[in-house]
């Protein structure tokens, strides 16, 4: 079968916006050739096993895996990420917590970074790659998560320190400088979670507002920073207010929220005035 003719009706069978785009990431991802190469031949015959393997994919892209995932990757900041089961996709508007994360981190100055719930490393590592003076660890629960990011830095190269654990238990007794989170924040009653249901929910939901893991990180941080040690977190568009609440009676100081490139409320953060 000719590749535009398995093209098209890809496309019809996905639907959406991103069909067409979805249909030739995948067939690339088949036959082991470029999206480019696909545009100049595209009159080329696939093999069985090509189409085979096309036609796994798309049936699985039809029940609503990313494709991201079916790809096994993702490009995030200026990196290429490998996924797993156990890690989400990154996502476009986690790029701001990563851009405000550099507004605080002088790049001739050392400092230590905690990432928590890392992931696929995504966070800790794009850090890493513009800021070579930080000392970056980040930690995650989720043993699968760990593998994942452990690979991704060696294979880009960048030292992070892994540690495995429940948040800040995970590095006990140690103090940062800037610590950063783009954590679980979904309710229990979401009503986007259906089509989230490929991800683990262990890094998308948390407790019945969604606030359950960024309450849990600002006490923790309060012993984990230095004095004037700053925290930074994503989290949903409607809980920016709840954020800067839970900073503020917390007795961090200097707390803002930074909008996402769509204007919605993406990131907030203060600082610690205290230290131990």
């Amino acid at each position: 079968m000719r590749l535009r003719a398995l093209l098209r009706d890809a496309a019809a069978a996905i639907g959406g916006e991103s069909a067409r785009a979805d249909a030739e990431l995948l067939l690339a991802h088949a036959l082991s050739v470029s999206r480019g190469w696909l545009f100049a031949h595209d009159d080329a015959e696939a093999d069985d096993e090509a189409v085979a393997c096309f036609a796994a994919l798309v049936a699985r892209r039809r029940d609503g895996v990313p494709v991201a995932l079916l790809l096994g990757r993702q490009a995030f900041w200026s990196l290429e990420l490998a996924l797993g089961p156990e890690t989400l996709v990154p996502r476009p508007e986690t790029e701001r917590l990563v851009e405000v994360a550099l507004a605080r981190l002088p790049p001739d100055v050392d400092a230590d970074v905690l990432d928590l719930g890392t992931g696929s490393g995504a966070v800790a590592l794009a850090i890493a790659a513009e800021r070579p003076r930080a000392r970056v660890t980040a930690v995650d629960l989720a043993p699968g998560a760990l593998q994942v990011a452990q690979g991704n830095a060696q294979r880009l190269a960048l030292p992070i320190r892994f540690c495995a654990g429940d948040w800040f238990a995970a590095v006990p007794g140690e103090q940062f400088d800037l610590v950063v989170s783009n954590p679980p924040y979904l309710a229990e009653d979401d009503p986007h979670l259906p089509s989230l249901r490929h991800e683990p929910r262990l890094a998308l939901v948390s407790g019945a507002d969604g606030f359950d893991a960024i309450t849990r990180i600002i006490d923790g941080a309060r012993t984990a920073l230095r004095a004037g040690g700053v925290l930074l977190f994503e989290h949903g568009r409607d809980q920016g207010e709840g954020a800067r609440a839970r900073l503020r009676d917390a007795g961090f100081v200097r707390v803002e929220t930074w909008d996402d490139l769509e204007g919605r409320e993406r990131v907030s953060g203060g600082t610690w005035p205290g230290g131990t």
